[in-house]
């Protein structure tokens, strides 16, 4: 009798937990699908180069932005114009109006950025072993859900002063808040609340929101950044084989 009663508590706590389990992955929403750049009606659409309000850098940090934007400023040289990556956070927060797909798992999220397609996991199962990561441009993120929300924390970024908004450190650290939110017009905006901590280049904690729009039907197009310089050798190529006949 004793041994029937185990086995009936230990039979009822496993549902309890399974119907737990289906509770929590039912408040969990889906962002899969394509997400363009959302502006508030009447929002005016941002001027590419005007004055940003200045950023709390340390002087040492400030320094350093000074120095790389004098050094490109001659050219216009940008990462982007190299085909590299914007990275975190500002592929985030812009990824130069270009459109970016989610696909999501239970144990990984993908973020799939038009721009470069360029590629950013956030991982859900089990942190990484510390002796596996190394400073990237788009880091290390690893999320968790709370409710509604994904909880994202991300480091191990490069140091980056070719951020043009958000120059970093190695030592900074992104986390983010994830949520999803419905318009009177039915449609889907997912809203990212950003936090950039990072004592190295900044004296207080660093604020951003970044709204992004569903856009139904809608499918990334390939961007090739390198075929134009490929295309160009070949050209090149060609020319030096005539030469030579």
């Amino acid at each position: 009798m004793h041994a029937h009663t185990l086995v009936s508590r230990l039979a009822a706590a496993l549902l309890g937990l399974c119907v737990t389990a289906v509770a929590l992955a039912a408040e969990r929403p889906d962002f899969t699908g394509v997400w363009g750049t959302y502006r508030e009606p009447g929002e005016a659409r941002p001027v590419r180069g005007a004055p940003q309000p200045a950023l709390p850098l340390r002087p040492e940090a400030q320094a350093k932005v000074d120095a790389y934007r004098a050094l490109v400023a001659p050219t216009g040289d940008t990462p982007g114009g190299f085909c590299l990556g914007t990275g975190m956070p500002g592929s985030m927060l812009g990824s130069g109006g270009y459109p970016m797909e989610i696909v999501q798992h239970d144990k990984v999220i993908l973020v799939v950025f038009e721009a470069h397609a360029e590629i950013r996991r956030i991982f859900l199962d089990e942190r990484a072993n510390e002796s596996d990561l190394f400073p990237d441009r788009n880091g290390y993120s690893f999320g968790r859900w709370d409710g509604d929300k994904l909880i994202v924390e991300t480091t191990h970024l490069k140091e980056a002063v070719d951020q043009a908004r958000y120059p970093h450190s190695e030592q900074a650290k992104v986390v983010e808040e994830y949520r999803l939110i419905t318009n009177e017009d039915g449609s889907k905006i997912l809203v990212a609340n950003m936090t950039l901590t990072d004592p190295a280049f900044y004296t207080e904690p660093i604020t951003a929101e970044k709204k992004w729009l569903y856009q139904s039907g809608v499918r990334l197009l390939p961007y090739e950044c390198n075929e134009p310089t490929w295309e160009t050798h070949l050209e090149e190529l060609r020319q030096q084989q005539g030469k030579a006949g």
